[in-house]
């Protein structure tokens, strides 16, 4: 595809993505969000925000919310959304894999449906760890490569359209393992069924991961 042919398809992608997700938000997806970022607390940061679908689910916990987005299209409707809303935030476009931010200043960072797309997820969680806080949290959700071998194949043969047709995701995506092997600590992970998408973006993982440092207890959980 031409530069401007991503252009373009980035622009209509962006358009039509809170439609594409209305049906799942509605059936319990909405939900799934609202319960973990109940968790957020203090100076947090979403990185790959979107069109700010998370915005509702902030709670009064939060003192200071910091919106990451390399999407220009996608961080105009963010920005819209923010201006017409009641959550005030602060909203930056770059990419996760290099966040302008300086060391350990957030004590919660967000991420949904996001390290399916970007270009390297490692990189991303291990600069995430880096603006966390000792003790700060990450809150994921994520939908991931199945447990299930013929659903995976199937994730796999289909990987490289999916792709395309979503906006560079990768379906078959194993971030369970991604967060695992970086600088934090898993703290808790359940399996979800995402409600009302595809079979090859609905087995999902919710949950948390822990920068250890001063004052942090937690302990290794099997990924």
């Amino acid at each position: 595809m031409t530069r401007l042919g991503r252009s373009l398809w980035e622009r209509f992608f962006s358009w039509t993505y809170d439609r594409a997700l209305r049906r799942a938000e509605e059936s319990g997806l909405r939900r799934i969000r609202a319960e973990l970022l109940s968790a957020a607390r203090g100076r947090t940061l979403e990185v790959g925000a979107g069109t700010g679908l998370n915005l509702p689910h902030y709670p009064a916990a939060v003192t200071d919310l910091a919106l990451v987005e390399p999407s220009r299209p996608m961080a105009a409707k963010l920005r819209r959304k923010v201006s017409a809303g009641s959550v005030t935030a602060r909203i930056v476009e770059a990419g996760g894999e290099q966040l302008p931010f300086a060391e350990r200043v957030f004590d919660t960072v967000v991420v949904t449906l996001v390290l399916c797309t970007t270009p390297d997820p490692a990189a991303v969680v291990r600069e995430i760890a880096r603006v966390l806080t000792p003790g700060g949290r990450l809150l994921f959700l994520e939908h991931v490569r199945s447990k299930d071998a013929r659903l995976a194949r199937w994730q796999d043969r289909l990987a490289g359209p999916w792709k395309l047709l979503a906006n560079g995701c990768h379906c078959n995506r194993d971030t369970r393992a991604i967060v695992a092997a970086s600088p934090l600590v898993l703290e808790g992970v359940r399996d979800v069924a995402l409600p009302s998408v595809g079979p090859l973006v609905r087995p999902a993982i919710v949950g948390s991961a822990v920068l250890v440092g001063a004052g942090s207890e937690s302990r290794k959980v099997t990924p």
